[in-house]
Parts: structure tokens; sequence; C-alpha cells
């Protein structure tokens, strides 16, 4: 397992476990192969752990926290987020505590190295602009912030936070409309760690909230200007870069249009002896600037696939360019 600074605030392993998988959201699985997935993983040299209350209900915080029930090793680093949603700005720091106090006392620790907003921040009054125009808009006020709420009182939440010794660093959930990304970024206190969307098709799926081009790529390069760190996530984009989703999904759903899009993707991947999935992982960890991958695996034989993936020789650019080629 390779290593590398996350931004400045510590050295991660190059993949991290990601608690969706072991929270049971994506595909079937049980608590018993989770916590032998957790122990493999950090057996594997993986050291960083990136949950949230929303994988399972708590599942996959209360998996880590059992899986380390005695002790945390120091190398291991936690991440957890939470869905803030267009609350009053009085309330934001409560709700914030509130959702980290009760995301340690599953994981049995009294803090987190990153704290993550689990949901988007969007323009003020973005909705009355319709300027790009909203995928999910009744759903904004449960899954979004307005930048300036976000400004005057989640950024100040956050440090006070950081003051406090309860967190190491926080970070946003960087798939919100580009120009809140980048205004995000821009600001005079960034955060410490962005999650980009980290796959060939520059998807983020079913997370999408605006009917524009995605660009993340652009998203990572303005993070590494700051110093912030990168989390790759949706390696695999919701399993439509793997050899069959392992849900059931609307045809029309973003996740099966992407499915249908990657086909020559698959084709190539056969034709270099490689499943799909390991192969993304291999594209995902190849492209520059991202710092730890997120992992969505739900069980040991797929974790063993992408620290195989992550153990081999970076993928050539001549492939690279295949591989980007195979998806237009």
């Amino acid at each position: 397992m390779h290593y590398q600074s996350l931004g400045n605030c510590f050295s991660a392993s190059r993949l991290t476990l990601g608690g969706g998988g072991i929270g049971q959201v994506w595909g079937a699985t049980d608590r018993n192969e989770a916590l032998a997935t957790v122990k493999q993983a950090h057996a594997s040299g993986i050291n960083c752990f990136d949950l949230a209350p929303m994988y399972g209900d708590g599942e996959a915080e209360r998996v880590v926290g059992m899986a380390f029930s005695d002790g945390y090793p120091d190398d291991v680093h936690l991440t957890t987020k939470h869905l803030l949603g267009d609350v009053p700005a009085d309330e934001v720091e409560q709700r914030l505590t509130q959702s980290l106090n009760d995301s340690c006392e599953r994981l049995g620790r009294d803090y987190v190295d990153v704290f993550i907003l689990h949901g988007y921040v969007i323009a003020d009054g973005w909705t009355d602009s319709l300027s790009p125009k909203p995928l999910r808009p009744k759903w904004l006020p449960q899954i979004a912030v307005p930048f300036s709420r976000f400004q005057e009182a989640v950024v100040p939440a956050f440090e006070r936070l950081k003051q406090q010794g309860r967190i190491g660093a926080w970070g946003i959930t960087a798939a919100s409309t580009q120009q809140e990304n980048l205004a995000v970024l821009a600001q005079d206190t960034p955060p410490d760690v962005v999650q980009c969307i980290t796959n060939v098709l520059d998807s983020s799926g079913g997370m999408a909230i605006a009917d524009e081009p995605q660009r993340p790529r652009e998203t990572i390069v303005a993070a590494k200007a700051r110093g912030v760190g990168v989390m790759g996530i949706r390696a695999v984009a919701a399993g439509s870069l793997t050899e069959q989703l392992d849900r059931t999904l609307r045809a029309s759903s973003p996740e099966n249009q992407d499915y249908r899009r990657a086909a020559r993707f698959r084709a190539l991947a056969r034709e270099h002896g490689v499943t799909p999935s390991y192969l993304a992982h291999q594209y995902a960890l190849a492209m520059e600037g991202v710092d730890t991958l997120v992992l969505g695996v739900k069980n040991r034989e797929e974790l063993t696939e992408c620290v195989a993936a992550e153990a081999a020789p970076r993928l050539d650019q001549a492939l690279i360019e295949a591989i980007d080629k195979s998806v237009l």
C-alpha cells in the first residue's frame, strides 16, 4: 500500500474504505462480512475509513466501532459526515455537534479526523433563477445549504469544532453546481478536504443536482491549488463501470445510462484480461491530484481486487487514452 499526504491533514493510504458498502447500501452483504472487510482493509494497509450516519442508518459507523472495539491503532484515521440541509443559521452548530456526538458514540471514539458536510452548497436563490436547472428541486431544502449560510454559519461552526479538538479538519462533498464547487474553494477559509467525483465518465450519476456538464477534474485542480486534500469518490460510478449493476434500478436511472455508455469500456477491460471494476480503480488511481480513493466495496472479495489494483504498476498513457476514448 502506498501513502501520501491528504492535503495538510495526515498521511493517508492511497485507498480509503468507504462506508457505503459496509453500511449495506451497495448491494447485499451482512454485518459479519462487513466486519471482516474492515479488518482485512486495515491488515492490507488501509488507514482511512470514510463513514456517515446515512450509510445504513449508522450501520457503517457501528461496524467500524466494533472492528476496533479493543482500541484504535494510532495510524487509523476516520471521517464522518452530516447532511445539514437548509436549516436556520442559529441551529447549524447545534445540529453539527449533535450529529458528531452521535457518530462518535457509534464509533467508540471522542473525535474524528475529518468532518464533512454531506450534501451540497448551492447559490442563494438558485431555485428562483433556474440556471442551471435543478434536477431535484423538491429535495433541495433537505440536502443543500445556501452559500451565504455556509459562509456565515457552517464554516465558523466547523472551525470551532477544530479549535475544541473534536475534529482535526473539515470538508465538503464537491458535487454541487460547478460555480459553487469552485466558490467554496476560493473563499478565505477553504475546506481542508474535498470529496470529488473520480471516474472516467466524470459522472456523479444520481448525485447530480443540476442539469449542467459535470467537470470534477476542474474542481480537483482548484483544490490542489489551495492545498486542499482530495478524496476521490465513485471510482466505479456507483456500479456503472462494473461488469453488472448489483442492484435493481429503473432503466432510465443515471446509473443505467452510465452503464450503457460504458459498454466499450467493459470490452476494453476484457481485452486486457481484467474486470471492468479493476480497470476503473486503476484509472481513478492514475488521475492527477487525487490523494486517496474511497472504495465502495461491500465484501472481502471486492476489497481484494481493489488492493491488487493499487499495488499494480500505474497505467501507461496509451491505455489511459484508450480508456478515455472508450466512453466518448
